[in-house]
């Protein structure tokens, strides 16, 4: 069975010795050449909680293409906060992020003729730029989404990025004084994943999820934890299902 539709072009063609020997240079066989090289598009970058992770779960994604049998590649695309960059001149970029991140992802994935791929993503414009490109390319892909965060804790109180706006209204309604507000902004956010409610990130999450685009708990699996290491390994793995189903 034939599973290199696509990279055939590249890895098959003897007119393309070029493209063959810059193949081996990365690490590839002739063995590989034979497999469906798939890529993985992970918006992963250190400025947001959100995808602060994503790179880490990159590497699980490619472990488990790899183990059954395909060649995993990964590659980055952009993201923006709109956690951070709203309120500022920087939040006129946020929507038109998704459609860079559509094109980035599109691109690669045409311009080296791979036969599908799993998009790692983690935030609110990351997660429809990569459903774009899924669309588009219409090849076999899968999307794993980074995950939500673990709860702050304050006094016994759970926390969320909601709770550091309610501490700035409650200390300019004088409830709370400077220190307070400082303790809460400092906790609301205690690591990786995306924003702790049914907010942006966890709808469109939930949303995916519901029409097929990833995996069966993918967007219930918090952030950090066994649970998303594998779920993303097994996103790998699954990608080859639907590459094995088209021939």
């Amino acid at each position: 069975m034939e599973l290199n539709k696509f990279s055939k072009r590249v890895t098959q063609d003897s007119s393309q010795p070029a493209a063959q020997a810059m193949l081996h240079a990365i690490g590839l066989t002739k063995e590989d050449f034979k497999k469906p090289l798939i890529g993985v598009a992970s918006t992963g970058y250190e400025g947001n909680p959100c995808n602060m992770h994503l790179n880490e779960l990159a590497k699980n994604v490619k472990t488990g293409i790899n183990d059954n049998n395909g060649v995993g590649l990964i590659f980055n695309s952009i993201g923006v906060s709109d956690g951070i960059s709203m309120g500022t001149p920087g939040m006129r970029f946020s929507l038109p992020s998704r459609d860079v991140i559509a094109d980035s992802m599109e691109t690669v994935v045409e311009g080296m003729s791979y036969d599908g791929f799993v998009t790692v993503v983690g935030c609110d414009k990351n997660m429809p730029g990569a459903l774009m490109a899924m669309l588009r390319v219409n090849r076999p892909s899968v999307l794993v989404y980074g995950g939500t965060i673990e709860s702050g804790s304050h006094k016994g109180n759970k926390l969320d990025v909601v709770s550091a706006f309610e501490a700035w209204g409650q200390k300019v309604a004088g409830k709370i004084d400077n220190d307070e507000y400082q303790c809460v902004i400092e906790k609301a956010c205690p690591g990786a994943g995306a924003c702790g409610g049914m907010y942006t990130a966890n709808t469109m999450a939930s949303a995916i999820e519901a029409l097929g685009f990833s995996l069966p708990y993918n967007s219930s699996n918090p952030a950090v934890g066994k649970s998303k290491e594998s779920e993303a390994y097994n996103a790998g793995k699954a990608i080859i299902k639907p590459i094995r189903a088209r021939h």
